[in-house]
């Protein structure tokens, strides 16, 4: 609170607006308000007395509350987790912190303040709030596994590495397929839905010609059987726009994650079957799922069960 004789000085004598002396002091506008209120309701007038110090204004304009409290701060990962709740507000989260102790909590427009300042600070990533059960985002690896001939060990075919990862868990699915032909593309959606237990409102693929017959920003014409797969499901599909990056960072972020922990341990190994490499694909993607992420607390499953896999769509009951 050293700031408030420069927020009472730019705003008496310079005449600056709340929003003038909020970009002058990088103070909020919602706290100069606050001190500007208050220091009207106090005794004081301005300009202060010379030897007025700072510690005596701020007793003064604080008076009757412990102004060397500080404030909570509150756990903005869980709120960032939290809101991706179907139907969860900011609102809600800020009473749930308020009532462990209101005397030292943000008030609701701080609160909403300092979670913007926090996502500012998080990766791109991690700072599109995706909600739970809501989108499915699809690609495939750039690299591919070579399956060899047993008998010559030449290369027969290169494996195409299938990745669909949920928005609001990161809760991950990895096949290898023949190739990336509608057949292939159409099936590996299937046993991603039977992997996930459930189905989302929404799939993110991106441009390949299995999904999307003409590319387009506003109106993209699919590949009909993909489409009727859909339908099938009861879900919809939302092509990743092309020159928008947002649209594919999730999808580009779970391909980086599988190539280093996946594919880059597979690079010494020899496959003869895409059955054999999909045991193995499968064995490392448990590993994935289950690793405790370096950045936030949990991993992708303990997110899964608790966000994604309540807010999925059931299977159709008919497969």
């Amino acid at each position: 609170m050293s700031k408030i004789k420069d927020i009472l000085r730019l705003r008496f004598d310079a005449g600056l607006s709340l929003r003038d002396i909020s970009k002058c002091l990088s103070v909020g506008p919602a706290t100069i308000s606050e001190i500007l209120s208050r220091f009207a309701a106090s005794e004081l007038t301005w300009p202060l007395p010379d030897e007025f110090s700072d510690t005596e204004l701020e007793a003064a304009v604080y008076k009757g509350r412990n102004v060397s409290r500080t404030k909570r701060q509150p756990d903005f990962y869980e709120v960032h987790q939290e809101l991706k709740r179907k139907g969860m507000t900011k609102i809600l989260l800020w009473r749930e912190y308020r009532e462990k102790d209101s005397a030292t909590a943000y008030g609701y427009t701080q609160f909403c303040g300092h979670y913007r300042s926090w996502r500012k600070t998080q990766k791109r990533s991690m700072r599109q709030l995706h909600i739970a059960g809501d989108k499915l985002f699809i690609d495939y690896c750039g690299p591919t596994v070579p399956i060899l001939n047993p008998d010559t060990g030449e290369v027969r075919y290169n494996a195409q590495i299938f990745v669909a990862t949920l928005g609001a868990s990161n809760y991950t699915y990895v096949e290898a397929g023949r190739s990336q032909q509608l057949e292939d593309w159409i099936m590996a959606h299937v046993r991603a839905f039977e992997f996930f237990g459930g189905v989302p409102q929404l799939l993110v693929p991106d441009n390949l010609r299995s999904a999307v017959t003409r590319a387009n920003r506003y109106a993209p014409v699919l590949n009909e059987n993909y489409a009727r797969m859909a339908r099938h499901y009861n879900t919809a599909i939302m092509p990743a726009r092309p020159y928008k990056p947002k649209d594919k960072s999730k999808a580009e972020n779970a391909v980086l994650i599988v190539e280093r922990w996946i594919l880059m341990r597979l690079r010494h190994d020899h496959f003869y079957t895409l059955s054999s490499l999909n045991q193995r694909i499968r064995e490392l993607l448990v590993e994935l799922n289950h690793r405790q992420q370096r950045v936030h607390p949990g991993s992708r499953h303990e997110l899964y069960i608790r966000l994604d896999k309540p807010a999925l769509m059931p299977l159709p009951a008919y497969g």
